[in-house]
C-alpha cells in the first residue's frame, strides 16, 4: 500500500497537527510546520504523527523527520502549561491516574512508531530540539544534526521528567551519567558534542543538511529491504536479550534470508541454462 490519498491518511488530521507528509517513491518525509512557533507540539500533533505511524504503507522504506523553518521543533507549545483546566496540563491533573496514565500513553504513541523494523527513521535536525523536539528526533533510528542544532531536555525546569519514550533511546546511546546529567540539569548539547558522544551520527553545514539526509536515504534505499529490517530488528533489540538470545535472533534472521538467496542464484541459473 502506498501513503497518500486514498490509502487512510485523514489530511485534516495532518493539516490540524500541523504535520506535513511528502512521499517520494520509499522515502517519506513528515515534517512539523508551524516554523513560526519554531514548530511547538500541540497534542494534536501527536495524533496526526501517531495516525502516520498506523497508515504509512509497507513500501516505506526510510522516514525523514524534519522541521520547516530555521528549527526542527521548540518542544511542547507553552499554552500546554497554561493555568486553564481546559491546557493539557489541567486535563491531567484533574484526572484519574489510571485516564492520566492513557494520555500519556497515547501521546507515546506518536514517538514509538519510529522505532518500527519496516522502515529506518531518520531525523533531520536543524536549529532548536528541545523537550519533545530532543524526545522526536531520540525516536528515530539515526539522528543527522546541521551545525547550527542545539539539544536541551527541558523538562527538569518544569519540575518534571521527559516522558515521551526519550529516556531509554538517550541511555542507550550516551550512557547513564551523560544521561543524567543532559536531563537533570537541562543544559544545551550543541552539535559538535551530539556527534562526540554519539547522539548524533554526523553534522554537517545548515545548507548541507537536506542533501546529506537526502544521500543517507538513497543509501539505506539501495540496500535489500528485508536485510535492512532484519539488521534494524536485530540491533535494536539486542540490549534486550542475553549472548546467547542475541546468536540465536541472528541465525533466525539469517536462514530465510539464505534460503531467499539460494532461490535467487537458482531461477538465474535456470534463466541462464534456457537462453
Amino acid at each position: 500500500m502506498s501513503p497518500g490519498p486514498g490509502t487512510g491518511i485523514d489530511q485534516h488530521l495532518l493539516d490540524s497537527g500541523h504535520v506535513v507528509l511528502r512521499v517520494d517513491g520509499p522515502v517519506a518525509t513528515v515534517a512539523l510546520d508551524r516554523p513560526a512557533a519554531r514548530n511547538a507540539q500541540l497534542p494534536q500533533t501527536w495524533a496526526a504523527l501517531a495516525h502516520l505511524g498506523e497508515t504509512l504503507g509497507d513500501d516505506i522504506r526510510v522516514v525523514i523527520v524534519c522541521g520547516e523553518g530555521p528549527s526542527f521543533s521548540a518542544g511542547l507549545d507553552r499554552s500546554a502549561f497554561g493555568p486553564s483546566p481546559d491546557s493539557l496540563l489541567g486535563t491531567i491533573a484533574r484526572a484519574p491516574l489510571s485516564v492520566a496514565d492513557e494520555s500519556i500513553a497515547g501521546f507515546q504513541r506518536a514517538f514509538t512508531w519510529l522505532s518500527d523494523s519496516r522502515f529506518v527513521s531518520i531525523a533531520a535536525v536543524a536549529g532548536h530540539a528541545v523537550g519533545a523536539g530532543f524526545q522526536l528526533a531520540l525516536a528515530c533510528d539515526l539522528i543527522v544534526v546541521a551545525d547550527d542544532a542545539e539539544f536541551r531536555m527541558a523538562e527538569v525546569s518544569y519540575g518534571l521528567v521527559p516522558d515521551l519514550t526519550g529516556t531509554g533511546r538517550l541511555l542507550r546511546l550516551v550512557g547513564y551519567q551523560r544521561a543524567l546529567e543532559i536531563c537533570a540539569t537541562g543544559r544545551h548539547v550543541h552539535a559538535d558534542e551530539a556527534v562526540r558522544i554519539g547522539l548524533a551520527l554526523c553534522s554537517v553545514p545548515r545548507e548541507e543538511l537536506d542533501a546529506a539526509v537526502a544521500d543517507l536515504a538513497a543509501a539505506l534505499v539501495e540496500s535489500p529491504t528485508e536485510a535492512v529490517r532484519s539488521i534494524k530488528g536485530l540491533l535494536a533489540g539486542a540490549h534486550d536479550r542475553t549472548v546467547e538470545e542475541q546468536h540465536a535472533a541472528e541465525r533466525a534472521a539469517q536462514i530465510p534470508l539464505l534460503h531467499r538467496l539460494a532461490a535467487a542464484a537458482r531461477s538465474a541459473a535456470a534463466s541462464e541454462a534456457a537462453r
